[in-house]
Order: C-alpha cells, then sequence, then structure tokens
C-alpha cells in the first residue's frame, strides 16, 4: 500500500524504508534562499530543531543538531563524505549554509541506502547552495554515477523579478544521479514529436520523433504559479508542475515500481506517481502538507487511491496531545480534516481572529465562504464563541464553525445558539456552531452545505495507458 508520512524525513527513512527497496527518488528540498516556504526538520524529540525553518521560512542557523549531522557522517563509513564535509566546515565557518549543507548530506545519505541498484535519484534546487549540492552526491553517490544537469524553465518571466539589474533568473537545475552506472538502470528515453515543417537533410529523421534533450522549456512544463490560469495551482509556493515529474517518473520508473519524494510538500511527485501507476512514499513534516496531499488525491482519484497515512493523529488521545505539544500545527491539521483551508495558506501570526475557511455552495450554485476559529487549550469559554460571532459580523460571513479540543460550557452552547439559523436550498444550518475532537472521533461531522473548493480543488485524473510502456535502458 502506497503510504504517506508525517514526521523528520531522516526519522522516518531510518525507521521506515528498507534497503533497496525504491526505484527512483525524486526530491525538492529547501534551497537555504532566505525565502518563505515550509517547516522541514525537528529534532527527534519534536523540539525545534537548531538548524531548521519555522513554518514557510526557508532561514538556517548553525546549532547541535548540525553538529550532530556531521557527527552521523562521520560514523557512516563514507571517508570521501566526511572529508569533504570537513573542509567545508572549514572553508565556510559555522553558518547557514553549513548547517544546510550538513542536514542534507545526512538525507542523502539514507537516501542512497534506500535505493535498488538499478534505481535513480533526481535533486531540484536553485543556484542558492545547488554548487555545494553536487559536490556532496559526488561524495555520496560517486562522480562516475552523475548523469545529467537538468536546466527547468519554470516560465515566463514578468513583473517584480524583471526589475533586477541583473540577468533575470528563470530556471532550476534537477541533478540526475543513478545508484549504479557501471549496471543497468532504469531509463526510457522519451521523444517529442518534430515540429510540423521538419524535414530532416537526406532523410531518415527518428521515426519516434525528437529526443528530449537537458533543457526542459516546454511550455506545459512552467511552474503552475507562474501561470495564473492554470487548473492545478493550489495555493502552495513551490508548488511544480504534474508534466514536470511525469517526465521524470515515466523516464526512470516502470509501473509497479516504488517512487519516493521525502520532501513532498502538497504532493506534485505523488500525484505523478499515482497517475503513472506506480506505488509511492511521501514524507513532510508539516500538517499542512500531509493534509493537502490527502485532499489531493481524494479530489483527483477517489476510491482509486488507497494508501495509509503514517503520524497523524488517528484517535482522540493523540489529535489532544497534537493541540498541546503544537497548537499551530493543530490547526492546521483539524482545518483541513474537516475540509477548510488554514488562514494564509497555515502562516503564523496576524489572523485577525480567523485560522481558517471553508467554502460551500450557497444559492444559485455559487461559492459562499465561513469562517473557523481553532482553539487548541484546555480552557474554553463563551467569549471565545463572542469573538467568532463578531468576526462574522465584520468579515460578512453568514456561517462559522468554532473548533475546539476540549468540551464547550452551556454558555458557550447557548452563545452559539443564539446565532440562530441560516436558511439554504439545502436546508437549515447554525449559523455558529461548535464542534469537538470527542464528535470527530465518533464520526460525525459539522453540518454544513456542500463543500467546495474554489482554485485549490486537485481536477479528477485519469491514469494514462500511454505511460506504461518502457524498457529497461541501458548506458548512454
Amino acid at each position: 500500500m502506497d503510504q504517506l508520512y508525517y514526521g523528520d524525513n531522516l526519522m522516518v527513512l531510518r525507521e521506515h524504508v528498507a534497503d533497496a527497496s525504491v526505484d527512483l527518488v525524486y526530491l525538492d528540498p529547501p534551497f537555504n534562499s532566505n525565502a518563505t516556504y515550509n517547516i522541514l526538520f525537528k529534532a527527534p524529540d519534536g523540539a525545534g530543531a537548531d538548524a531548521s525553518i519555522e513554518a514557510f521560512d526557508d532561514t538556517w542557523s548553525w546549532g547541535p543538531s548540525a553538529s550532530a549531522a556531521l557527527l552521523d557522517i562521520a560514523e557512516s563509513g563514507n571517508h570521501v563524505l566526511h572529508t569533504l564535509m570537513q573542509a567545508m566546515h572549514v572553508a565556510l565557518g559555522e553558518n547557514a549554509m553549513m548547517a544546510y549543507l550538513a542536514m542534507m548530506a545526512v538525507r542523502l545519505l539514507e537516501l542512497h541506502r534506500v535505493l535498488k541498484p538499478t534505481g535513480s535519484l533526481y535533486l531540484h534546487c536553485d543556484p542558492t547552495a545547488g554548487h555545494y549540492l553536487k559536490l556532496v552526491l559526488d561524495a555520496v553517490f560517486g562522480p562516475q554515477n552523475f548523469r545529467r544537469e537538468i536546466v527547468w524553465r519554470s516560465g515566463w518571466v514578468s513583473g517584480f523579478k524583471t526589475r533586477a539589474q541583473n540577468w533575470v533568473r528563470n530556471h532550476d537545475t534537477i541533478f540526475y544521479y543513478v545508484k549504479d552506472s557501471g549496471a543497468y538502470w532504469t531509463f526510457n528515453k522519451i521523444y517529442v514529436p518534430h515540429g510540423k515543417d521538419y524535414v530532416r537533410r537526406g532523410g531518415g529523421e527518428n521515426p519516434n520523433g525528437k529526443a528530449i534533450d537537458d533543457v526542459w522549456d516546454d511550455p506545459e512544463l512552467y511552474s503552475p504559479n507562474i501561470k495564473s490560469f492554470s487548473t492545478e495551482k493550489l495555493g502552495y509556493p513551490t508548488q511544480k508542475p504534474v508534466a514536470l515529474l511525469e517526465r521524470i517518473i515515466t523516464a526512470s520508473s516502470h509501473p509497479g515500481d516504488v517512487v519516493l519524494d521525502p520532501f513532498c510538500g502538497c504532493g506534485t511527485a505523488v500525484d505523478a506517481a499515482q497517475k503513472l501507476d506506480r506505488r509511492w512514499i511521501g514524507i513532510d513534516i508539516t500538517h499542512l502538507a500531509i493534509g493537502l496531499i490527502e485532499k489531493r488525491l481524494r479530489d483527483g482519484y477517489a476510491e482509486k487511491a488507497v494508501f495509509r497515512t503514517i503520524g497523524v493523529p488517528s484517535d482522540l488521545a493523540s489529535a489532544q496531545r497534537l493541540a498541546h505539544d503544537d497548537p499551530h500545527q493543530f490547526q492546521q491539521w483539524i482545518t483541513l480534516k474537516l475540509g477548510g483551508w488554514p488562514w494564509m495558506g497555515g502562516k503564523k501570526g496576524g489572523d485577525r481572529g480567523v485560522d481558517g475557511y471553508f467554502y460551500y455552495i450557497g444559492r444559485g450554485g455559487g461559492t459562499e465562504t465561513g469562517v473557523i476559529s481553532v482553539k487548541a487549550g484546555a480552557n474554553v469559554n463563551p467569549a471565545m464563541v463572542r469573538d467568532l460571532g463578531r468576526v462574522m459580523q465584520r468579515d460578512g460571513h453568514k456561517l462559522g464553525l468554532f473548533v475546539c479540543a476540549a468540551a464547550p460550557t452551556r454558555g458557550m452552547a447557548a452563545e452559539a445558539d443564539s446565532h440562530g439559523l441560516i436558511e439554504t436550498e439545502f436546508g437549515r444550518y447554525p449559523a455558529l456552531q461548535i464542534f469537538t475532537l470527542a464528535e470527530l472521533f465518533n464520526d460525525r461531522h459539522p453540518r454544513l452545505p456542500p463543500l467546495a473548493s474554489p482554485n485549490r480543488r486537485a481536477s479528477r485524473v485519469e491514469t494514462r495507458a500511454s505511460h506504461r510502456e518502457g524498457a529497461q535502458g541501458s548506458l548512454i
């Protein structure tokens, strides 16, 4: 069964993924860019690691976790990598870049371990740390196993990015390695049709078309975040197009093979693997990402997507622990679990009393918005419910959902009831209702009109039979 893991990918790889069990690895890690992206690592005890990123903030610092990663590398038996990391440590010092490289290197060792001898790895990066990561990859895989540096053009550039007093940057790099270049590895060569006016001098053009080279600038591969009209767009800042992952997975795996993405984000690699009839393993450290992937697969594949999610709350006790240990992650998890969307994609702070929204079908088939307030603590009171009512009035929401980990008081219930009912074409619904964790795990659901997800719903996907063919590749 396909598996989706919530947790630190280093721990998941070590504890749950066997040696030589994966056919293809694709990873699109944070780039140490000082931009706003995603949480990456936590310490094994659940505390924030020194070399970590907060929610959607790709910034790093040196500390004990990075030092521990260097010790793990020293004990790994990979002398080349150990020597390289020591040299980098001396050259770079104990700074953000070195912290990032130490945390990446120890994970690349694990990814090399889990790959089959016929397997491949594609690492997606940008110029921020790509030159260092290439050295680390050479040390882990061996320079002889480097196959190609692929240039991915992310799309057209307009607006603010064009104002740079420099050449306008418009590409990422994908490093392609195999586990063992001395043997056979999986590679299914891909062709695209020749242009309609193409004529080869002397004839003899390849009937398969033109073999794809290592510069990928096809419009269908452009980033969905650049194409404002993209139907793929899920609101995730580093989302990659499904066509990009389809190309990689088609070329370097067969139907039934195992594809692993240890930084799966909003799940594009997982989506493409599901679409192409591969088995898959996805790992991420945020409940936001895990919830997005679950929703994406169920929206796109319905009952065809049979997978197991590991590490998320599965009963009342584990959900209450999450609420106590990490209220922000709890807000994201419960909001997505109930079919909503976290405020500002899960960003911390400045929410003006709003933790999330839900979208529902209103009169005439249009989409309307309801507001969600989540209270993770044990102390809840009527004033909190009253505050949600004020937010509804302020922002013009007809429906509000107050979600709490603790049981509500009678005063809270009375405050919610005071808002009355809303009449819709689907029936009458409480304008403001309280919903608890206990109800969720008793298989109850909030009383809401049919839900919708405008601009964030994954389109229903049909598996392409055309991608199910291919042969074991040779040395090229």
